[in-house]
């Protein structure tokens, strides 16, 4: 059925139920949203930004799902508009034997078929780290998440039981990412015409809760994890040594451990390293004379072009955490996780009169929303700037 067969199959509803066509503006630009009202499948009405709604009607014919605009909702009324879109949808349906229909709903693939789709045509947009992250979370919880289901009919039940399933199964920080996975995953499916728009059963689900960490080290136990570093650092192992130059480092930068690890000396440029690919994108990290002098004295081998590796299999060092959790425990410093090495640069950064917007640069944050949470840490220095204000003033009032 063509798009000026379906115009006059609307023309024609609109004038039985009498709407004068000719009298009716359709607003243009991008609508907001969409709303389902489900009095029919695939009945609603679209918003616009400048406030004018219309009725709409989506369905699938010939394979393919078609968006029919039926008039705005200040000139027809639902009941006009919902007996305009059961013609639409009554015509849509004509002549389908069951061949056919076996074929209309193939035109929607399978879950598992459009994971594979999405990923071919989506993942190449993803960073190096973000893709080898998210092929971990498809072969574990994607994969087989929902057997024999359609893509269009995947619904909020589906996903629902699928979530509570995954928090059993993982933490609540990945399960919020995987199910962001499934998300843009579904969008997508609108986008490629497989579901009707604004369907993503994904919005039901209610995200756990983000864990605020602002733990960090304070002087004495600054002092301790420095002499447990200094200990593993002078000892004959092959690997432990470099790990803990890798540990000393995060603390003096700020680093995430993913930037520290990957490092090659190509990444060295007199006092500043060149990360390639950090969380959001390429950035500079500056060197103090500590964080240099700890570079310089790592082993250079000609073969080698990392900063980090294990010389016992001659790769990047990749599994920092393991080496973290027995210098963390030398220190006395149970539950500090290694990311809180990255708070501890921050925080001190805070509590040394560093405004935010510079701490902010240090860290390489995107946005000031992930740097605000240090704006406290600096509330006794304005405390003490207030009392010294103060004192002046008075001294000066006699």
């Amino acid at each position: 059925m063509t798009a000026i067969a379906l115009k006059q199959i609307v023309t024609e509803a609109l004038a039985e139920v009498g709407v004068d066509v000719a009298s009716m503006r359709l607003p243009t630009g991008k609508p907001r949203e969409t709303t389902w009202l489900g009095i029919e499948p695939g009945f609603g009405v679209r918003h616009y930004a400048t406030g004018r709604n219309i009725y709409i009607v989506q369905t699938r014919m010939a394979g393919r799902l078609r968006t029919v605009t039926i008039g705005p909702a200040s000139v027809i009324t639902r009941h006009q508009a919902t007996v305009v879109a059961r013609r639409v949808l009554a015509y849509a349906r004509v002549g389908l034997d069951p061949v056919t229909e076996r074929k209309r709903i193939r035109s929607a693939p399978r879950f598992d078929d459009f994971l594979e789709e999405y990923w071919q045509r989506w993942s190449g947009r993803w960073k190096a780290s973000t893709l080898v992250a998210n092929e971990k979370y498809r072969r574990l919880y994607l994969d087989d998440a929902f057997p024999d289901i359609f893509i269009d009919a995947l619904n909020e039940a589906d996903v629902t039981r699928w979530f509570a399933d995954l928090n059993n199964r993982m933490g609540p920080g990945g399960a919020n990412r995987v199910v962001a996975i499934l998300s843009s995953l579904l969008n997508k499916a609108e986008s490629w015409g497989y579901r009707l728009e604004n369907t993503n059963p994904c919005r039901a689900v209610r995200p756990n809760r983000k864990r605020k960490c602002e733990r960090f080290l304070s002087r004495a136990e600054l002092e301790r994890l420095g002499e447990a570093l200094a200990r593993v650092r002078s000892s004959e192992d092959k690997v432990r040594p470099i790990a803990a130059t890798a540990i000393a480092l995060l603390l003096l930068t700020g680093c995430r451990a993913g930037e520290i690890t990957s490092l090659q000396w190509q990444d060295l440029r007199g006092n500043r390293l060149k990360l390639r690919d950090s969380k959001t994108g390429p950035r500079t990290v500056w060197l103090g004379d500590e964080a240099r002098a700890l570079i310089d004295d790592l082993p250079r081998l000609k073969n080698i072009p990392w900063l980090f590796w294990s010389p016992r299999v001659r790769k990047p060092l990749r599994w920092l955490d393991y080496y973290w959790h027995e210098i963390r425990s030398e220190a006395g410093l149970r539950g500090v996780r290694l990311h809180d090495l990255r708070h501890t640069f921050a925080s001190h950064a805070a509590m040394n009169k560093e405004t935010l917007p510079m701490i902010g640069r240090l860290l390489g944050h995107s946005n000031q929303q992930s740097t605000a949470r240090y704006a406290h840490l600096g509330d006794e220095h304005v405390l003490d700037a207030a009392e010294q204000i103060g004192a002046a003033i008075e001294r000066m009032l006699g």
